[in-house]
């Protein structure tokens, strides 16, 4: 089942939809933003060089830096008298990302999400429970919008407040809960000190996005929960949640093309990479009118697939997002990214999905620590399971951290509201 016709069109007729609303955008941002003018005029080109997706490539990027050298307003194709509604990142390595929404603009963004939510495997039948923060971040009235444009029921029960959460997934019978993956885990852990067994629950989908999430921790949840767990992919500089999602088949994001458009380059040159070779995705947004965006490099890892899926959607699919370019860490000249701690830590039962990376700098040395929380049921060796984990992070990472702390269940400060805090990095403090 799908929402609309355009996830199975055949791919010549989407390149002609991209085509044609390419230049559109590419017309809207030259005469409208300032700073597409000058980076057009810089390069010598206006915009009638772009005339399909493939001129693209003519183009330089577009980078989170812009967005805050033009804080807030400044990257608006629009005067505020049209947008309807604003939103933000969070801002959490400097001024946030400002973006704004006309009224076609926030229908475009309820008709992607409600295409989500079809590929998930809901229907207007459904009650799917929010779980999202509501405000500036996109998450929360991204997701509601989505909901009541598919038709089905939309509980918006916000962030936070896990008990609640249990109670209304229990009293009114939800199909579907949208929040965090690691949020979905600390669901399960208070349902299970309220006395509820949340597999008995009517739930059967999590719509999970915000962080990362390796394949091990959503077959956690999967199992935690007795539920499906669908990746859900977005951000606010592009639209927010609804950019992409998997499909039932769980095998790669579907990207809604007719809206956003995808290219896959090497991190390091900015040059493109061949199909199905992994590299940053960046994406160019197709139906924006507030807020057009052209190249712009999420940061975020991924391979494209343009095979059509046995779903029966064309649309190319990404791989799940474990990593970004700017979430690589370097201890003592060795690169890692914190879903490989995550991988080895999910492939011990005897210790909990919970987890903290620190480093710090003594002696001018980088030190690594890692924190991981043993299972509430566990009465083994800790000595011999604290060898066994060490010596797979040293296979996994190429290197030993320097301590391995193993803490009681429940001593890893859990997120209720926002994205969790994996790496805490004190060089520099």
């Amino acid at each position: 089942m799908v929402f609309d016709s355009m996830e199975t069109a055949p791919r010549s007729e989407l390149r002609e939809v991209q085509d044609e609303r390419l230049q559109k955008t590419v017309q809207n941002a030259y005469e409208n933003v300032e700073f597409y003018r000058e980076v057009f005029d810089e390069h010598g080109l206006t915009p009638d060089d772009i005339q399909s997706v493939e001129d693209l490539s003519k183009l330089p990027f577009t980078t989170k830096e812009d967005f805050r050298d033009h804080y807030p307003t400044g990257m608006f194709a629009r005067e505020m008298d049209d947008v309807v509604r604003i939103h933000a990142s969070s801002g959490t390595t400097g001024k946030p990302k400002i973006v704004g929404y006309t009224q076609d603009d926030l229908d475009v963004w309820s008709k992607a999400v409600a295409r989500c939510l079809v590929a998930s495997g809901l229907g207007s039948d459904d009650v799917v429970q929010n779980a999202y923060g509501y405000g500036l971040f996109t998450g929360g009235l991204g997701l509601h919008q989505g909901i009541e444009e598919l038709g089905a029921t939309v509980i918006p029960i916000g962030g936070g407040n896990t008990q609640r959460q249990v109670e209304m997934l229990a009293d009114l019978g939800s199909d579907a809960i949208s929040c965090t993956p690691s949020y979905a885990l600390y669901l399960a852990e208070v349902a299970d000190d309220m006395g509820y067994d949340i597999k008995d629950l009517p739930l059967r989908v999590v719509i999970f996005g915000a962080e990362p999430c390796t394949e091990p921790m959503r077959e956690e949840i999967e199992e935690r929960l007795g539920v499906k767990g669908i990746d859900i992919y977005g951000l606010s500089e592009i639209v927010g949640p609804g950019v992409s999602i998997e499909c039932e088949e769980q095998n790669g994001l579907h990207i809604w093309e007719d809206y956003f458009y995808p290219e896959v380059v090497d991190p390091n040159t900015g040059e493109p990479v061949e199909e199905g070779e992994e590299g940053e995705l960046v994406l160019t947004t197709l139906a924006k009118d507030a807020l057009p965006v052209l190249r712009y490099r999420t940061g975020d890892l991924t391979t494209l697939n343009y095979d059509t899926c046995e779903c029966g959607r064309t649309c190319v699919r990404m791989d799940n997002i474990t990593g970004r370019a700017d979430d690589l860490i370097i201890v003592r000249g060795v690169n890692f990214y914190p879903s490989e701690v995550e991988s080895v830590v999910l492939e011990f039962d005897e210790v909990a999905p919970h987890y903290r990376i620190d480093i710090r700098r003594e002696d001018n040395l980088d030190k690594l620590e890692i924190t991981v929380e043993l299972a509430e049921d566990f009465d083994g060796s800790r000595s011999d399971l604290t060898s066994r984990i060490q010596k797979r992070l040293s296979n996994v990472l190429s290197f030993t951290p320097d301590k391995l702390d193993l803490v009681e269940y429940g001593n890893i400060a859990r997120t209720e509201v926002g994205k969790v805090q994996r790496v805490y990095d004190h060089r520099g403090q």
